[in-house]
């Protein structure tokens, strides 16, 4: 009897625990039936609203002293001293060499000496003619006499001046001795060496270059010239009164500069050669922060889209028929939009058709979308802060050829 309750009793546990087995396992596919495939998608969208967007355009630019000054020798002669340290700061009139003057004092003197005896030989050629003149008039003498004297106190006169401008012309050579900068700026280094002969071949002696304010030059290619004033005369870009456009840099690390300056010379012709236009921006530099020679990226600000409408990169897909975004339309029907996208900048793309105001684009969550499929809006995306800068047509990244602008180089 004993053994039959234990049978009993083992039996009836295992039927328990069978039964707890079969109810995990419906369980299981119950949950297995209900996974994330048929679950409503959740998607972030943005309002879309047009604005009036401000445009840049970005350009490769380099930097360029706005007065580069040759320092050069104007008389041949011995190099005798640098007086300015390499490198450095230098103000206007400050002495940067000396030549050897004794050379050029002797031609001075020389010169003076010669003068002093032209003028005695006047001197003499006047006396002369005083004696004569009234003797002509008494016919005491002749008339040729008198027109000698007359000739030789004429030609004692020239010769005065002749010997004044030697003077002059040695005095001259003699200041050139002394080579001071005309402008203030940076120094080079010095080209030639204390002691060394100084001729035409060797003249230049350093470079001074004005760096406050610095000009910026690049180059706009001509197929972008003419895009922009299509868009212009289209009335997709306004630009700013008077045609004054800002200008501000950005440096080789990503920074950008402090100073803003403005478009100050456009050239009158395209280069033949490379089908650019050359323009030419002036930035304060007080700090003397910018170096001439640098190669920085030039951003034209002051022109503006009216009522463009930008969204989000992300939005944007691309397919086999081009550009397309993801709208929620009535019901919340998922809807595929064509669009046709135009420049961008940032995070933003400028769409030019196929949005119109108040359309609502999904932002995140668009690749699992079919169309007319319900999707649940879980965020909507708000931009109140101002519009990024929409740039226009993308320049030719290669940097440009260095430029001689006009009025760029003097002498010294």
């Amino acid at each position: 009897m004993k053994k039959t309750k234990t049978f009993f009793n083992r039996t009836l546990w295992g039927f328990i625990l069978l039964m707890a087995l079969a109810g995990l396992l419906v369980s299981s596919c119950g949950k297995k039936a209900s996974l994330p495939g048929t679950q409503t998608p959740q998607v972030t969208v943005i309002r879309v609203e047009p604005k009036d967007t401000p445009v840049s355009a970005e350009f490769v630019a380099q930097t360029q002293s706005s007065h580069q000054v040759e320092i050069r020798s104007r008389v041949d002669g011995f190099l005798d001293k640098r007086e300015y340290v390499e490198g450095s700061f230098v103000k206007a009139g400050q002495v940067m060499f000396r030549m050897d003057a004794k050379p050029f004092q002797a031609q001075v003197e020389a010169a003076e000496g010669a003068l002093s005896q032209q003028r005695a030989r006047h001197n003499t050629a006047k006396a002369d003619l005083a004696r004569v003149k009234p003797l002509a008039k008494k016919n005491a003498l002749s008339q040729k006499d008198l027109d000698d004297a007359t000739g030789k106190e004429e030609e004692a006169a020239a010769s005065v001046q002749t010997a004044k401008a030697d003077v002059d012309q040695a005095r001259i050579n003699l200041g050139y001795t002394t080579i001071a900068t005309p402008v203030s700026g940076l120094s080079s280094y010095s080209r030639v060496q204390e002691g060394s002969y100084i001729n035409m071949q060797n003249s230049l002696l350093t470079y001074v270059s004005q760096i406050d304010p610095m000009w910026v030059c690049f180059s706009m290619s001509e197929d972008d010239m003419l895009k922009m004033r299509g868009q212009v005369k289209s009335g997709k870009i306004r630009l700013p009164k008077n045609t004054e456009y800002e200008v501000e840099i950005t440096l080789a690390d990503g920074s950008s500069f402090p100073n803003k300056g403005r478009i100050t010379f456009a050239d009158a012709e395209f280069n033949q050669e490379t089908g650019t236009f050359l323009l030419r921006a002036t930035i304060p530099n007080p700090d003397n922060a910018l170096r001439p020679g640098q190669f920085v990226r030039a951003h034209i600000l002051g022109a503006v889209r009216p009522g463009a409408i930008l969204v989000p990169q992300r939005a944007v897909q691309e397919g086999a028929k081009g550009h397309f975004v993801w709208i929620v339309g009535k019901d919340n029907k998922a809807e595929n939009r064509p669009i046709e996208v135009g420049d961008w900048q940032g995070n933003s793309w400028v769409v030019n058709e196929g949005l119109h105001s108040g359309d609502l684009v999904v932002v995140d969550g668009g690749q699992t979308l079919a169309p007319d499929k319900t999707v649940v809006i879980k965020a909507t995306i708000t931009d109140d802060s101002p519009a990024p800068p929409v740039a226009l047509p993308k320049p030719d990244s290669k940097k440009p050829e260095a430029v001689n602008s006009p009025g760029q180089n003097g002498r010294s």
